[in-house]
C-alpha cells in the first residue's frame, strides 16, 4: 500500500499528507496509530498527537509556529489553528562548534573529488577567465525610453543573425527619474549584465538625456572587449535602427568562431530559487537541490541562495554554517537589514506566505523558510553578497534580495549565475536571462504543466533519493552543455526586474 503520510524528523509532532486524507482514515506512522478526524488535502499537515494551546508546532525538527487552540490528534494543522512565532526582534549567536562540524563534513565530502573524477561540462571560455554555458547576444538598455528600439533590434537580430542562443533585449522601466540608491542599484545590475559570461557579446543602448548617462555608465562597466561590447546613444544618430543593426552584425561576426571546450563542473555558478511553494517543497524539490548543492560545493563550485524574507525563521540554521565569525556577522547584518526594510515601510516581517503557498499547505513563514533553506543543503556559508555584487568566492554564497521571483532571479543572474534551479509546487512559466530549470515538487504538477516543468522531484517520494540526485546532476550537465534547453528558453520566457525602494521623479 502506498504511504500516505511522511514525518520529516522524529522530533516532529505533525506529518505531511502525501495524498488526500479523508475523515475516518486509520493510518500507522512511526508506531503511532492515527485516526483522521478532518479531511486533509495533499501537502497539508496533520497532528500526530494532541497539541495544547500555545504549544509549538514542530516540522523539520524546528518550530513553525504555535497552536492557537487545542489541536486534536489526527486533525488538520494549518492557518486556522496555528500562529507565527516570528517577531521583528531576534538575538543571534554564532555556534563555532557547529560551524566547525559543518566545515569538517564538507571537507570530508570534498575529499571524494579530485581532478580526475570531477564531472566535466562543455562551456565557452571567455577572455576575462569566466566561462559561459550559452553564447547569446544581449541588448542592455540604459533607460526604459529605448525599450522598444531594443525590442525591434532584438527581433531583427533573431531573424537575420546566426547567433547560437539568440538575441535578447533586457528591457526595464528605469535608468531615469530615480534617485539615490535606487538609481545606483539600477546601474549596477545593468553593468553586471554587460559582464555576464553567457553573453558572447553585448550592445548597450542609451537615449542621450537620461540620468544614467552613457559616459558615466561606461565608467561603471569598466574594461571590456570593445569588439564584443558596443555602446550606442540613439540621439546621436539620424537612424538609430540602422546603426543598431550594424553594431549587432559586428558583434555577431566576432562571436561566430566561439566554440565550447571541456572544463570542470567546479567552474559552474548556480542560483537557487523557489516560487509557488507547496507542502512538498521542503520534502522533495528543495532537498533535491540541497543534495545537488552539497555535491557542487564539494567539487569546488559555487551556489547562490537569496530570498532573504524566506530565511526568516530559519536564519539561525544558516548562521550556524558560517565558515567564520566575519561571515556570521555579515549574515546577521543581511537579515537585520532586510527586517529594517520591512519595518521602515510599516510592514511586519512575517507577512508571508502567499495565498498560493497556503493553498499548497504552507502555514507560516517559518514553515516556508525551513523548507526554503534546504536548497542550500548542508554546505558551509562562505560569503554574503550585497544586492548587485558579483560572486568572487567559491562555495555557498548568500545574497541580499527579496523573495519576488523575477527580481531575485535577476539579481542572481547579475551575480554571475550561469543557470538557476527553480523549485515550484504550484507551477510558473517565468524565466531569467539564464537557463531557469523548473523543478516540480510533485508528479501531478510535472504531468499537468509539462510545458513549464523541466524535472520532476516528486520522484523523491517513491524512488531512492540518491538515484534521483544522480539523474538530476546529469540533467544539469546536459543543460550546461547546451544539449538540452530549459522550458523557459524554449518558450522564450526570459526577462529582468529591478529592485526599487525609493522615489520616482
Amino acid at each position: 500500500m502506498a504511504k500516505k503520510l511522511i514525518r520529516i524528523t522524529s522530533r516532529d509532532n505533525v506529518a505531511v499528507a502525501i495524498s488526500p486524507l479523508v475523515k475516518g482514515d486509520v493510518l500507522n506512522i512511526d508506531d503511532i496509530t492515527l485516526t483522521i478526524t478532518t479531511d486533509v488535502p495533499a501537502g497539508h499537515k496533520v497532528a500526530l498527537m494532541p497539541i495544547r494551546q500555545g504549544e509549538k508546532i514542530i516540522k523539520y525538527g524546528y518550530p513553525i509556529g504555535a497552536a492557537k487552540e487545542y489541536i486534536e490528534q489526527g486533525s488538520a494543522v494549518h492557518t486556522f489553528n496555528v500562529k507565527t512565532l516570528l517577531s521583528e526582534d531576534a538575538a543571534y549567536t554564532y555556534d563555532e562548534e557547529m560551524a566547525k562540524e559543518c566545515l569538517l563534513e564538507n571537507k570530508a565530502h570534498a575529499a571524494h573529488y579530485n581532478d580526475q573524477n570531477i564531472p566535466r561540462i562543455n562551456a565557452y571560455e571567455r577572455a576575462d577567465g569566466q566561462i559561459g554555458i550559452r553564447n547569446a547576444l544581449w541588448i542592455v538598455p540604459t533607460v526604459g525610453c529605448v525599450n522598444q528600439i531594443s525590442k525591434k533590434l532584438e527581433a531583427w537580430g533573431n531573424e537575420n543573425l546566426q547567433v547560437p542562443d539568440g538575441v535578447h533585449a533586457w528591457i526595464h522601466p528605469f535608468g531615469c527619474s530615480q534617485m539615490g540608491e535606487d538609481h545606483e542599484k539600477t546601474r549596477i545590475i545593468l553593468a553586471d549584465l554587460v559582464h555576464h559570461p553567457n553573453a558572447g557579446g553585448v550592445l548597450v543602448i542609451g537615449l542621450g538625456c537620461e540620468n544614467n548617462t552613457m559616459p558615466a555608465f561606461k565608467e561603471l562597466v569598466g574594461a571590456v572587449d570593445e569588439s564584443r561590447v558596443k555602446f550606442m546613444v540613439c540621439q546621436d544618430y539620424e537612424d538609430e535602427i540602422d546603426e543598431g543593426k550594424k553594431l549587432l552584425s559586428e558583434i555577431a561576426e566576432q562571436m561566430a568562431a566561439d566554440k565550447r571546450t571541456s572544463v570542470p563542473m567546479s567552474r559552474l555558478v548556480v542560483g537557487m530559487k523557489c516560487g509557488g511553494s507547496d507542502g512538498f517543497s521542503g520534502i522533495t524539490a528543495n532537498p533535491l537541490v540541497g543534495r545537488f548543492t552539497n555535491e557542487l560545493v564539494a567539487m569546488g563550485g559555487t551556489a547562490i541562495l537569496t530570498e532573504v524574507p524566506e530565511m526568516f525563521g530559519a536564519e539561525q540554521i544558516l548562521m550556524n554554517r558560517a565558515e567564520s565569525r566575519e561571515v556570521f556577522d555579515d549574515i546577521v547584518s543581511m537579515i537585520n537589514g532586510f527586517k529594517h526594510y520591512f519595518t521602515s515601510h510599516g510592514q511586519v516581517v512575517y507577512e508571508n506566505p502567499s495565498p498560493g503557498n497556503k493553498a499548497g499547505g504552507i502555514t507560516t513563514l517559518e514553515d516556508k523558510s525551513l523548507g526554503c533553506v534546504q536548497k542550500g543543503g548542508i554546505a558551509p556559508v562562505s560569503a554574503v553578497l550585497k544586492y548587485g555584487q558579483r560572486v568572487s568566492k567559491n562555495g555557498m554564497n548568500l545574497m541580499t534580495g527579496p523573495g519576488n521571483d523575477i527580481v531575485s532571479t535577476t539579481v542572481q543572474t547579475a551575480a554571475g549565475a550561469h543557470m538557476i534551479l527553480f523549485t515550484t509546487g504550484r507551477g510558473t512559466p517565468l524565466g531569467a536571462p539564464v537557463p531557469t530549470v523548473k523543478i516540480a515538487t510533485n508528479s501531478m504538477l510535472a504531468e499537468k504543466k509539462s510545458n513549464w516543468i523541466d524535472f520532476n522531484a516528486g520522484a523523491m517520494l517513491i524512488e531512492d533519493p540518491a538515484k534521483v540526485t544522480d539523474r538530476f546532476i546529469n540533467f544539469v550537465i546536459e543543460i550546461a552543455n547546451g544539449e538540452k534547453k530549459t522550458r523557459n528558453e524554449e518558450n522564450g520566457y526570459m526577462e529582468i526586474s529591478l529592485f526599487k525602494d525609493g522615489v520616482i521623479l
